[in-house]
């Protein structure tokens, strides 16, 4: 048993005091909580390690170190212990994420070896709806994306990381990760799309980590030539609708601060902000 102040790679056997500090905060450890109950915490299968904080031999903090590093639930004394670990084992992620305190001190200390960054977007607000907005009808063209229709919603996909990431997707392994990825979504139900008459996809959303206290919807994204013709909002009730019936009682979502556009169409149709995340790109 740990008697004192430390820091570890959590085990198998870890799994329910892992849990444990994940469901503290069910909306804001979403993505991570979504993939510890259905991968455990085998390396292998969870796509990278979790690293544990204790205090007086109790589990308090973690951190996910896999394509993303995620501190969980973090106080400054495991925050500083994570970034030791992160600067001994070498940068392997393409991103820091979590919540902004958190993540601000992770980089502040990682920033003199693994800076610098290709991006830092410091504030992003973190927001939830547990109940949809009268004020914004939902699109009854939004539907679950079709496996037969994975060449139609790919470009989308592609389109939308692209220009919030600021790199592609296909780079590396010539995409066929993020293929997967999305093939997992649809397969899941969790993709969501408005087609034109043509097929082509001109509203996009997925529902990309849920469990059953919280779920997490990203990649929101218009066509350019259908920007500014108020598709965004009856397109995320209506993901929203789905999101609330059908997955988790709260969804959640976090945006860039400098998004003003976004947040007001978030707030529209129900959305409130709760507290604010941080990345880091590299």
């Amino acid at each position: 048993m740990l008697t004192q102040t430390t820091s570890r790679v959590l085990e198998p056997g870890d799994l329910d005091a892992a849990l444990a500090v994940l469901d503290r905060e069910p909306v804001a450890n979403a993505f991570v909580a979504s993939r510890v109950r259905i991968a455990g915490l085998d390396p292998w299968r969870l796509g990278g390690e979790m690293w544990g904080w204790y205090e007086d031999g109790t589990l308090t903090s973690l951190c996910y170190a896999g394509a993303n590093l995620v501190p969980i639930c973090a106080t400054p004394r495991a925050v500083r212990a994570f970034a030791d670990r992160a600067r001994r084992a070498g940068r392997r992620c393409s991103s820091i994420v979590g919540p902004a305190d958190a993540t601000a001190l992770l980089w502040r200390l990682l920033e003199p070896t693994w800076g610098p960054a290709r991006e830092v977007r410091r504030r992003q607000p973190l927001m939830v709806a547990d109940r949809p907005s009268a004020e914004v009808a939902p699109d009854p063209r939004v539907r679950r994306v079709r496996k037969d229709e994975m060449e139609q919603i790919m470009p989308a996909c592609v389109a939308m990381f692209t220009e919030e990431v600021g790199v592609s997707p296909l780079a590396g392994d010539g995409g066929l990760l993020y293929q997967a990825r999305v093939a997992e979504l649809v397969g899941s139900g969790r993709s969501f799309a408005r087609f034109d008459d043509t097929g082509k996809v001109v509203f996009k959303a997925e529902i990309g980590a849920a469990t059953d206290r919280a779920c997490q919807i990203q990649g929101v994204w218009v066509a350019p030539e259908h920007r500014g013709r108020g598709l965004a909002a009856p397109g995320m009730a209506a993901v929203l609708r789905y999101a609330l019936t059908d997955i988790a009682p709260v969804a959640s979502l976090y945006v860039n601060d400098f998004n003003t556009a976004a947040r007001r169409t978030y707030r529209r149709v129900g959305f409130e902000e709760v507290g604010a995340f941080m990345s880091v790109l590299f």
